[in-house]
């Protein structure tokens, strides 16, 4: 394994960098204008238009049902993401899977635009459900097209270019987002009726993913040969579900550090994730902030984000993705109890926006890359399908955290302060991880990477 890491450098296409990079620029649309700006306010006054949310007798909070949709969409993944990891890595099919699942999520992402109260047959109450049923959908797919498209950033760079690359995917896709979210403040300004202009954003922002899918990532991404072969008289499927248990035998006996920032990954990352999900619920119900506001915030940290991600990148350079990561997670330990004790009148939303948005796409990025340095070569897409399970709007147990407690409180203000948690725990799973053992025991080359 060591040997063929080693002994086939990358050869860095930077037509084909530009292509896989765009992908961000285009999903990110869906994470922007959807799960974090749009769709959880706009059900939550549809859902108290009707007295909540009643699902097989169990009536939701209004503001607790699309973190729970969030939750269920994530359960999902853990089943299914693996498996589609494994099977990328033993065909020729990762970028036709790629286009599969971000097919499928920018047309459930678009069917969202038929949903609005007092909906015909279904009321409101139905209405509400079935945009749960299409969130979820379109956020499996979400996470599964983004496996696929993380697993391919040791194809196209080199370990040296890895933080660079990711950083600068990252920070483009905050800037199509943000672009494409200016764009919707333009429109609900416009229209007069705000319901209309709310789904006619949401539905943009499925055309925008599918858009520039296929006119950059789809022409300029090459696919790769298939990584391993299917043993005699094995499917993709029973060959995927051995290969399963032989990566988490692997991953805990053969790789314990990758493992150890593995886990710590997924539970800091929970809490980013579900500051993400949660953030304008928070400012809606709390603050009272309109959908303007909201959008103009959000605008303010995707494009801060832009710079924050690049800034981040640059720090990795000189400190090393570890301890840049570790400075981040102590200021979203800061920015959780400031949003909990200080947060009270709509011009704060702005000053912690931007310490935020500075932090935001470094730790995801950067975690992206320094991962990418942990794994073995040749298995890249099962490993980035565990990575992917509390990847951006995919986390399951904040939402969870959180979702209960605003069930429990009825109101969130005490619940954003239960993410805490995250931050504090992953940050102490984090400190001792051994990056230099992670890379060497994984079979590749620490030389050239900042440690």
């Amino acid at each position: 394994m060591a040997e063929a890491a080693l002994s086939a450098p990358v050869e860095t296409n930077s037509r084909e960098v530009r292509g896989w990079m765009m992908y961000d620029w285009a999903n990110s649309a869906f994470s922007t204008t959807v799960v974090t700006t749009l769709l959880g306010p706009y059900l939550a006054s549809i859902a108290r238009g009707a007295g909540g949310v009643n699902f097989l007798g169990f009536n939701f909070e209004p503001d607790a049902f699309f973190p729970t949709c969030v939750s269920i969409s994530v359960v999902l993944q853990v089943l299914f993401l693996p498996i589609l990891g494994t099977i990328a890595d033993y065909s020729t099919l990762k970028k036709r899977l790629l286009l599969i699942f971000a097919t499928i999520g920018a047309a459930s992402t678009i069917l969202l635009f038929i949903i609005q109260p007092d909906l015909v047959v279904l009321g409101s109450n139905g209405a509400v459900l079935l945009a749960g049923l299409l969130f979820i959908i379109a956020n499996l797919a979400f996470g599964a097209a983004v496996v696929f498209y993380n697993a391919f950033l040791p194809d196209i760079a080199a370990p040296e270019d890895r933080d660079k690359v990711s950083s600068r995917g990252w920070a483009l896709g905050y800037l199509g987002g943000g672009l494409l979210l200016a764009i919707n403040l333009v429109m609900i300004q416009m229209i007069s009726d705000k319901a209309l202009a709310v789904r006619l954003s949401i539905a943009s922002a499925g055309l925008w993913w599918l858009a520039f899918t296929y006119l950059f990532t789809a022409r300029r991404l090459r696919q790769r040969p298939a990584l391993k072969r299917l043993s005699k008289g094995e499917g993709y499927l029973t060959q995927s579900l051995k290969e399963l248990g032989n990566t988490l035998r692997c991953i805990y006996s053969l790789y314990p550090q990758t493992l150890r920032y593995l886990i710590a990954y997924l539970i800091y990352n929970d809490g980013i994730q579900t500051v993400i999900v949660v953030s304008t619920l928070f400012a809606a119900s709390e603050l009272g902030a309109p959908e303007e506001i909201l959008i103009i915030l959000v605008l303010l940290i995707q494009f801060v984000a832009f710079g924050g991600a690049l800034l981040f990148g640059w720090m990795a350079s000189r400190l090393g993705a570890k301890r840049s990561i570790i400075i981040s997670l102590v200021v979203w330990v800061i920015i959780v109890i400031s949003a909990y004790a200080l947060l009270y009148e709509i011009w704060q939303l702005f000053v912690l926006g931007v310490a935020v948005a500075l932090v935001l796409g470094g730790s995801q990025a950067l975690s992206r890359s320094l991962y990418s340095q942990m794994i073995p070569r040749h298995s890249e897409s099962e490993y980035f399908a565990f990575y992917e399970i509390s990847e951006r709007g995919t986390s399951w147990i904040g939402p969870l955290v959180f979702a209960v407690a605003v069930q429990i409180t009825g109101g969130t203000r005490v619940a954003i302060l239960s993410l805490i948690l995250f931050f504090v725990v992953g940050l102490a799973l984090l400190i001792p991880v051994n990056v230099r053992r992670a890379i060497v025991e994984s079979g590749n080359n620490p030389e050239g990477v900042v440690l």
